[in-house]
Protein backbone atom coordinates (compact mmCIF):
# COMPACT_ATOMS: atom_id res chain seq x y z
CA UNK A 1 0.00 0.00 0.00
CA UNK A 2 1.14 3.84 -0.63
CA UNK A 3 2.02 5.60 2.77
CA UNK A 4 -0.05 8.07 3.87
CA UNK A 5 0.76 11.56 3.34
CA UNK A 6 0.85 13.13 6.77
CA UNK A 7 1.58 16.61 8.59
CA UNK A 8 2.47 16.76 12.07
CA UNK A 9 1.31 19.73 14.70
CA UNK A 10 4.38 21.20 16.08
CA UNK A 11 4.75 22.62 19.33
CA UNK A 12 8.64 22.89 19.46
CA UNK A 13 8.08 20.38 22.29
CA UNK A 14 8.64 16.57 23.47
CA UNK A 15 4.90 15.42 22.46
CA UNK A 16 4.92 16.63 18.89
CA UNK A 17 8.58 15.62 18.59
CA UNK A 18 8.16 12.04 19.76
CA UNK A 19 4.72 11.85 17.60
CA UNK A 20 7.19 12.92 14.78
CA UNK A 21 9.13 10.04 15.98
CA UNK A 22 7.09 7.21 15.96
CA UNK A 23 5.61 8.19 11.74
CA UNK A 24 9.08 8.68 10.73
CA UNK A 25 9.52 5.24 12.03
CA UNK A 26 5.99 3.70 10.76
CA UNK A 27 6.39 2.44 7.19
CA UNK A 28 2.58 3.35 6.79
CA UNK A 29 3.00 7.18 6.39
CA UNK A 30 5.10 9.45 4.94
CA UNK A 31 5.76 12.89 6.83
CA UNK A 32 5.28 15.54 4.54
CA UNK A 33 5.70 18.83 6.55
CA UNK A 34 5.35 20.20 9.72
CA UNK A 35 2.81 23.48 10.96
CA UNK A 36 2.33 25.58 14.09
CA UNK A 37 0.18 28.38 14.82
CA UNK A 38 2.02 31.44 16.23
CA UNK A 39 0.62 34.83 17.35
CA UNK A 40 2.96 37.88 16.97
CA UNK A 41 6.20 35.79 15.90
CA UNK A 42 5.68 33.16 19.11
CA UNK A 43 3.93 29.70 19.72
CA UNK A 44 1.25 30.10 22.44
CA UNK A 45 2.08 28.19 25.74
CA UNK A 46 6.01 27.48 25.07
CA UNK A 47 6.33 31.37 24.31
CA UNK A 48 8.84 30.03 21.60
CA UNK A 49 10.18 32.45 18.70
CA UNK A 50 9.17 31.44 15.32
CA UNK A 51 12.43 31.82 14.56
CA UNK A 52 13.53 29.05 16.86
CA UNK A 53 10.77 26.49 15.35
CA UNK A 54 12.11 27.66 11.96
CA UNK A 55 15.09 26.20 13.00
CA UNK A 56 14.11 23.31 14.38
CA UNK A 57 12.32 22.57 10.89
CA UNK A 58 15.31 22.45 9.53
CA UNK A 59 16.91 20.46 11.76
CA UNK A 60 14.20 17.75 10.91
CA UNK A 61 14.70 18.59 6.87
CA UNK A 62 11.00 18.95 6.49
CA UNK A 63 9.08 21.86 4.91
CA UNK A 64 7.62 23.74 8.07
CA UNK A 65 3.84 25.60 7.57
CA UNK A 66 3.33 29.02 9.53
CA UNK A 67 -0.54 29.76 10.45
CA UNK A 68 -0.47 33.15 12.22
CA UNK A 69 -3.27 33.73 14.78
CA UNK A 70 -5.07 36.98 15.23
CA UNK A 71 -5.03 36.33 19.22
CA UNK A 72 -3.71 34.18 21.42
CA UNK A 73 -7.11 32.47 22.18
CA UNK A 74 -9.33 32.75 18.49
CA UNK A 75 -12.64 31.88 18.95
CA UNK A 76 -13.02 27.34 17.99
CA UNK A 77 -14.39 28.59 14.56
CA UNK A 78 -11.69 31.01 13.30
CA UNK A 79 -8.91 29.03 15.01
CA UNK A 80 -10.06 26.07 13.01
CA UNK A 81 -10.87 27.34 9.54
CA UNK A 82 -6.90 29.45 9.81
CA UNK A 83 -5.81 26.01 10.27
CA UNK A 84 -7.13 23.90 7.18
CA UNK A 85 -6.78 27.24 5.04
CA UNK A 86 -2.90 27.03 6.01
CA UNK A 87 -2.79 23.74 5.42
CA UNK A 88 -4.70 23.59 2.04
CA UNK A 89 -2.81 26.57 0.87
CA UNK A 90 0.36 24.77 2.07
CA UNK A 91 1.83 23.26 -1.31
CA UNK A 92 1.75 20.00 -0.02
CA UNK A 93 -0.05 16.25 -0.79
CA UNK A 94 -1.47 15.42 2.74
CA UNK A 95 -3.85 12.91 3.13
CA UNK A 96 -3.33 13.37 7.11
CA UNK A 97 -2.97 15.61 10.31
CA UNK A 98 -1.33 14.00 13.09
CA UNK A 99 -1.39 15.47 17.29
CA UNK A 100 0.98 14.91 19.92
CA UNK A 101 -2.49 14.49 22.31
CA UNK A 102 -2.05 11.70 24.88
CA UNK A 103 -5.44 11.90 27.21
CA UNK A 104 -8.68 10.83 26.17
CA UNK A 105 -10.52 13.64 27.21
CA UNK A 106 -12.70 14.51 24.23
CA UNK A 107 -9.48 16.39 22.06
CA UNK A 108 -9.37 13.98 19.71
CA UNK A 109 -13.06 14.24 18.76
CA UNK A 110 -12.47 18.12 18.50
CA UNK A 111 -9.69 17.42 16.33
CA UNK A 112 -11.62 15.61 14.20
CA UNK A 113 -14.54 17.96 14.26
CA UNK A 114 -12.58 20.20 12.06
CA UNK A 115 -10.01 18.04 10.21
CA UNK A 116 -12.35 15.53 8.95
CA UNK A 117 -14.35 17.40 6.70
CA UNK A 118 -11.69 18.93 4.74
CA UNK A 119 -11.10 15.57 3.99
CA UNK A 120 -7.93 14.38 5.86
CA UNK A 121 -7.64 12.06 8.31
CA UNK A 122 -6.59 12.75 12.19
CA UNK A 123 -3.19 10.42 13.47
CA UNK A 124 -2.80 10.15 17.61
CA UNK A 125 0.33 7.98 17.92
CA UNK A 126 0.71 8.92 21.46
CA UNK A 127 -3.30 8.94 22.41
CA UNK A 128 -4.59 6.85 25.45
CA UNK A 129 -1.04 5.46 26.58
CA UNK A 130 0.12 5.59 30.10
CA UNK A 131 2.02 8.88 30.76
CA UNK A 132 4.93 7.53 32.57
CA UNK A 133 5.54 5.45 30.13
CA UNK A 134 5.95 7.75 27.46
CA UNK A 135 8.15 10.35 29.84
CA UNK A 136 10.41 7.47 30.09
CA UNK A 137 10.25 6.72 26.41
CA UNK A 138 11.13 10.41 25.92
CA UNK A 139 13.97 10.45 27.50
CA UNK A 140 15.39 7.11 26.86
CA UNK A 141 15.00 7.62 22.69
CA UNK A 142 17.18 10.56 23.05
CA UNK A 143 15.09 13.61 23.21
CA UNK A 144 16.55 16.18 24.91
CA UNK A 145 14.30 19.04 26.21
CA UNK A 146 13.61 21.80 28.75
CA UNK A 147 10.94 23.04 30.84
CA UNK A 148 10.52 26.55 29.29
CA UNK A 149 7.12 27.23 30.67
CA UNK A 150 5.57 26.18 33.96
CA UNK A 151 1.61 27.23 35.17
CA UNK A 152 2.53 28.08 38.99
CA UNK A 153 -1.30 27.74 39.41
CA UNK A 154 -0.59 23.76 38.74
CA UNK A 155 3.24 23.69 39.53
CA UNK A 156 5.54 25.54 41.69
CA UNK A 157 7.66 27.85 39.12
CA UNK A 158 11.15 26.38 40.69
CA UNK A 159 10.51 23.73 37.70
CA UNK A 160 11.19 26.20 34.89
CA UNK A 161 14.11 25.93 33.41
CA UNK A 162 15.31 22.67 34.40
CA UNK A 163 15.96 19.91 32.13
CA UNK A 164 13.68 16.85 31.55
CA UNK A 165 15.05 13.99 33.12
CA UNK A 166 14.89 10.81 34.86
CA UNK A 167 15.49 13.57 38.11
CA UNK A 168 12.99 15.73 37.24
CA UNK A 169 10.26 13.11 37.03
CA UNK A 170 10.77 11.92 39.80
CA UNK A 171 11.07 15.47 42.22
CA UNK A 172 7.33 16.22 40.63
CA UNK A 173 4.56 16.50 43.02
CA UNK A 174 2.09 13.19 43.18
CA UNK A 175 -0.47 15.11 41.14
CA UNK A 176 1.36 15.86 38.60
CA UNK A 177 1.11 14.25 35.15
CA UNK A 178 5.07 13.42 34.35
CA UNK A 179 4.62 14.73 30.48
CA UNK A 180 2.36 17.94 31.42
CA UNK A 181 -0.21 16.99 29.37
CA UNK A 182 -2.76 18.97 32.37
CA UNK A 183 -0.90 21.84 31.14
CA UNK A 184 1.47 22.05 34.29
CA UNK A 185 4.60 22.24 32.25
CA UNK A 186 5.73 22.76 28.31
CA UNK A 187 8.67 22.07 26.92
CA UNK A 188 11.52 22.85 24.58
CA UNK A 189 13.37 20.70 22.37
CA UNK A 190 16.93 20.92 21.29
CA UNK A 191 18.32 17.81 20.63
CA UNK A 192 16.56 14.27 19.41
CA UNK A 193 16.94 11.40 16.89
CA UNK A 194 14.75 13.09 14.13
CA UNK A 195 16.97 16.41 14.54
CA UNK A 196 20.40 16.83 12.10
CA UNK A 197 22.52 18.01 14.62
CA UNK A 198 20.83 20.23 17.40
CA UNK A 199 19.60 23.86 18.22
CA UNK A 200 21.78 25.54 20.27
CA UNK A 201 20.66 28.16 22.93
CA UNK A 202 21.83 29.65 25.97
CA UNK A 203 20.18 30.48 29.22
CA UNK A 204 19.04 34.07 29.62
CA UNK A 205 16.56 35.18 33.21
CA UNK A 206 13.53 32.97 33.76
CA UNK A 207 10.44 35.62 33.83
CA UNK A 208 8.57 35.11 37.01
CA UNK A 209 6.08 37.84 36.75
CA UNK A 210 2.09 36.71 36.58
CA UNK A 211 0.76 32.98 36.60
CA UNK A 212 3.23 31.81 33.68
CA UNK A 213 6.59 31.88 34.84
CA UNK A 214 9.24 31.61 31.03
CA UNK A 215 12.43 30.43 30.97
CA UNK A 216 13.88 33.04 28.11
CA UNK A 217 16.76 32.07 25.94
CA UNK A 218 18.55 32.93 22.44
CA UNK A 219 19.61 30.92 19.71
CA UNK A 220 23.93 30.75 19.81
CA UNK A 221 25.18 32.19 16.71
CA UNK A 222 27.06 29.64 14.41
Amino acid sequence: MKPINVIVSWSSGKDSTLTLIKLLNDPNYKVVGLYTTYFIDEVPFQATPLEVVKKQAALTGLPLVTIELPEVFPPNDIYQSLVVNGLCNSGLEIDAVAFGDMFCNGIADYRRSYIEPAGWECVFPLLGQDSQRLAQEIIECGIETLVVTVDTSQLDGKFCGEWYSHQFISSLPMHTDPCGEDGEFHTLVVKAPCFDGELKIELDECDREGRFHYQRYHLVKE
